[in-house]
């Protein structure tokens, strides 16, 4: 059954897919030479700015938030494919064969918000944007604590749900910024 949330969600994704893909024929697949904690710091320093023209409420660089946000999804969404993929040492692989790697990640994370969804009651509709940015900054601190701990953890969540975590929150956030002004 298609949801509010639900269609508002494969609206988002749909965009940042298509960023992906454009950027993947673009550039290729360069990003297949970063290891996870520069992919976390990557998505650290578009979290961090949104915070930043959050703060001060105005910006100098012109590029709209909503451009971090796509980038912390899909950012995020390579750290899964990078982790799907560390057996593989290729450095270029064709989209084709990215866009079910991609697509998976998509489905596991959406099925994880839905679950979360439904014990919440979309509760994140409720939340402020910023509040949502900082459990992304959140998260982001806890990731980097995982990889100094060299990926393990004691009683809490591993590296993959923290990365499906954030790009359910960044959704959400896109969700309010585009259709509730927030």
């Amino acid at each position: 059954m298609e949801t509010k949330t639900s269609n508002e969600y494969k609206q988002v994704i749909d965009r940042c897919k298509e960023l992906f893909q454009k950027k993947t024929i673009d550039y290729g697949t360069s990003w297949r030479i970063m290891r996870l904690s520069s992919i976390t710091d990557q998505i650290f320093i578009k979290a961090q700015r949104i915070r930043s023209v959050q703060e001060k409420g105005s910006q100098k660089i012109s590029d709209p938030i909503e451009e971090d946000f796509i980038g912390i999804i899909n950012y995020s969404l390579i750290a899964l494919i990078q982790i799907s993929l560390k057996d593989d040492d290729r450095m270029e692989i064709p989209f084709e064969e990215l866009e079910p790697i991609y697509d998976g990640w998509v489905s596991k994370t959406k099925g994880l918000l839905e679950n979360k969804n439904h014990d919440y009651g979309e509760a994140w509709r409720d939340m402020r944007v910023s509040s949502m940015t900082d459990i992304i900054l959140m998260k982001l601190f806890r990731l980097k604590q995982i990889e100094d701990n060299e990926g393990k953890t004691l009683v809490s969540e591993g590296i993959e749900a923290n990365y499906q975590d954030m790009i359910n929150y960044a959704v959400f956030c896109l969700i309010k910024l585009e259709y509730h002004h927030a």
